[in-house]
């Protein structure tokens, strides 16, 4: 169970948006969490990699590595 405060105005919108669609309003919270969620894990994964200061490898050696070269 998680509760959080969101400012008047979002909140009218989101229900709003509930009584639209017929939907609860958790549903379209946890859409949008796990949408950016998604995005932050991606993020935060992409600067680990370029931290490590890892070698690059060009585009050819990437899709042979793959399996999907020509």
């Amino acid at each position: 169970m998680l509760a959080i405060r969101i400012p008047k105005e979002i909140e009218n919108r989101l229900e709003l948006l509930a009584r639209k669609t017929g939907r609860s309003k958790s549903f379209y919270v946890r859409e949008a969490i796990l949408e950016h969620i998604d995005d932050l894990e991606d993020y935060y994964l992409a600067v680990s990699r370029l931290e490590k200061n890892l070698p690059a490898i060009s585009v050819k050696e990437m899709e042979k590595r793959l399996g999907l070269e020509d």
